[in-house]
């Protein structure tokens, strides 16, 4: 089993928006946007809109990639099997599962003196509080799920 260097791990602890690669049954990639953390070194779980066929694509094929993009020269591609860990996230107000990857590989993908942008949500100035509460409930929850070893 493989860890996070720390700079992944740290910018994970908190939660982030990440980009969760699929392949599909026609051996197609399929992206999906998602929100990511680590709770450790050794897992990043993230979540699934329920009915897509990202979770339809997980189901069949537990393989997946996150392409992860922060602040502060974070630029990583994990590469993982990925199980169900919980059907639905209670604190999202729409049908959402959880999922945990642990990676088999992982690959810094920053470049020396180039800057690039984080992946966010930017939320309409009006529903910008309840949006950014919403989000720090989902990672609350995503970080409090307790898991049996296999």
């Amino acid at each position: 089993m493989i860890e996070l260097p720390e700079k992944l791990a740290h910018f994970l602890s908190e939660g982030a928006p990440a980009l969760l690669l699929t392949v599909g049954r026609d051996g197609f990639p399929n992206t999906a946007y998602t929100w990511t953390l680590a709770p450790d070194t050794k897992r990043i779980r993230f979540t699934v809109d329920q009915g897509k066929r990202t979770l339809a694509n997980l189901r069949h094929n537990d393989t997946s990639a996150l392409q992860i993009v922060g602040s502060g020269d974070v630029l990583y591609l994990v590469k993982g099997h990925s199980q169900l860990i919980k059907e639905r996230i209670e604190a999202a107000p729409f049908l959402i599962a959880m999922m945990e990857m642990v990676p088999v590989e992982i690959k810094d993908q920053s470049w020396a003196d180039v800057v690039v942008e984080p992946l966010c949500y930017k939320w309409p100035e009006a529903q910008r509080e309840e949006k950014l509460l919403m989000e720090n409930t989902i990672y609350t929850e995503m970080l409090s799920v307790e898991v049996m070893e296999k």
